[in-house]
């Protein structure tokens, strides 16, 4: 297995603690221990036992069995993990297959040496090292029976994906259909977690380090489920549409009383567009400062990024806002076509106003102007499109409990539903989409079936 590992080119950067490396190097201690035991020379020595590789081995294999489980890997978890690498691993040649496909150039050459290494470690026989360890774990991870268990446990996008691709790479009868395959993955999907999730989170290290962290099991909230509200969601889309189309697209704030569906038409619109490319990042007030290297990591890549803050609102003392003044519009670099801000806020102008903002007001020929509150502003009218999301009427409010009571299938009197929803909003923060949905919650808790 060493041989044919050192003959990676384009995907030789798996790193000396990947799974793959150390697996080779187990065998290739292996091989070492059995030709000294059969050396005739005593003066030979070696520093490997049967029981340190027996250990090294028990580790690898925990350590695939536990990406398993992570992703529900099934019946081959060795070619699982294999397929696992090749779709993650971004080096220059997949991330051209992401872009433009497979193309006739000479890098083709390399990446076709890569595949039929990686073709002969999917039907690698690890027979003879369970011979002389005197186990049988390869063997049963290539027969491997993950348990059923539900979709919140496990990242279920990543799982079908790889689970397919391993069984059609592993029926490959050739190393250019292995190609075609792989090439065709990353050309449909992409490569790496932007392949193989709709959203993300940051986790900084310093301010040119970020790793973006998949946000598993996403709401699978569609607009559809929003009752009301259509000339706002016909905006949102319609900016997204052009978005992902190539079109010029404008950023988007989405302001107004709390609980009336800001958070959920941004998750709807991203889940109705992830196969048209679309992914979102997930970014917090006190990341602003990083957004300069999450944007460079991002401009090149071949999806449309939606930087999603949540909640957006400063307090007079809070300077961070400027940050996301710079990268909206007025900073030297421009913004990258692939990439808008969508934010939502209970605040239409975003920063806290104050009647002493006020204090600097000039006249100048009949015109009054004050720069604090120019200053405060300016940040939501970098926002091209800005979407009101009010309360509902009383007469809205029912139609949303109405409408949810019918799609989770209550059955119950009109009448009844409308006398229960009003002693629940009276109660509980009055009249919203959130308000009517935690209703239904709790009819769908309390009712009998």
């Amino acid at each position: 297995m060493q041989k044919i590992v050192s003959r990676f080119i384009l995907y030789s950067d798996f790193g000396k603690d990947a799974i793959i490396t150390r697996v080779a190097d187990i065998c290739k201690d292996a091989k070492r221990l059995k030709e000294f035991e059969t050396s005739a020379n005593e003066e030979d020595s070696i520093d490997v036992t049967k029981e340190d590789l027996l250990t090294r081995t028990y580790r690898e294999v925990k350590r695939i069995l536990e990406l398993g489980t992570s992703y529900a890997f099934d019946k081959n978890l060795w070619q699982n993990y294999l397929t696992y690498e090749i779709i993650t691993n971004e080096n220059p040649f997949s991330l051209t297959c992401e872009k433009v496909g497979a193309s006739d150039g000479s890098v083709n050459f390399y990446a076709k040496q890569d595949f039929e290494a990686f073709m002969e470690l999917f039907h690698y026989d690890f027979t003879w090292i369970e011979e002389y360890l005197d186990t049988d774990v390869f063997s049963r991870l290539t027969t491997y029976k993950s348990i059923e268990k539900p979709e919140l446990m496990y990242n279920k996008n990543v799982s079908e994906k790889v689970r397919a691709l391993s069984e059609k790479l592993a029926n490959a009868k050739s190393y250019d259909e292995f190609f075609d395959l792989v090439t065709g993955f990353y050309k449909d999907y992409g490569v790496g977690m932007f392949g193989l999730n709709k959203a993300f989170r940051l986790k900084c290290y310093a301010e040119d380090k970020v790793e973006f962290k998949p946000i598993n099991n996403m709401d699978k909230v569609v607009l559809s489920d929003l009752v009301g509200y259509e000339i706002q969601k016909k905006k949102l889309v319609d900016n997204t549409k052009a978005f992902v189309e190539g079109k010029k697209a404008n950023n988007v704030l989405l302001f107004g009383d709390s609980g009336t569906g800001k958070s959920t038409s941004i998750k709807a619109i991203v889940n109705e567009f992830y196969d048209d490319g679309l992914r979102m990042i997930e970014i917090y007030k006190h990341q602003f400062k990083y957004l300069s290297t999450v944007i460079s990591k991002i401009k090149n890549r071949n999806y449309k990024f939606i930087i999603y803050m949540d909640d957006l609102s400063f307090e007079e003392f809070e300077i961070e806002y400027k940050f996301l003044k710079a990268v909206i519009e007025g900073g030297v670099e421009s913004r990258p076509a692939n990439i808008l801000i969508y934010a939502t806020s209970n605040r239409r102008h975003l920063i806290k106003e104050n009647w002493s903002d006020r204090d600097d007001v000039v006249s100048n020929n009949g015109m009054h102007k004050s720069d604090t509150m120019e200053e405060k502003l300016s940040l939501a009218y970098r926002f091209g499109v800005r979407i009101s999301y009010s309360k509902p009427t009383p007469k809205e409010f029912y139609n949303i409990v109405f409408e949810l009571a019918k799609k989770n299938n209550i059955n119950m009197d009109e009448e009844e539903i409308r006398k229960e929803a009003n002693k629940w909003e009276l109660s509980h923060g009055g009249i919203s989409g959130r308000c009517a949905t935690q209703f239904i919650d709790y009819l769908l808790g309390t009712i009998d079936e």
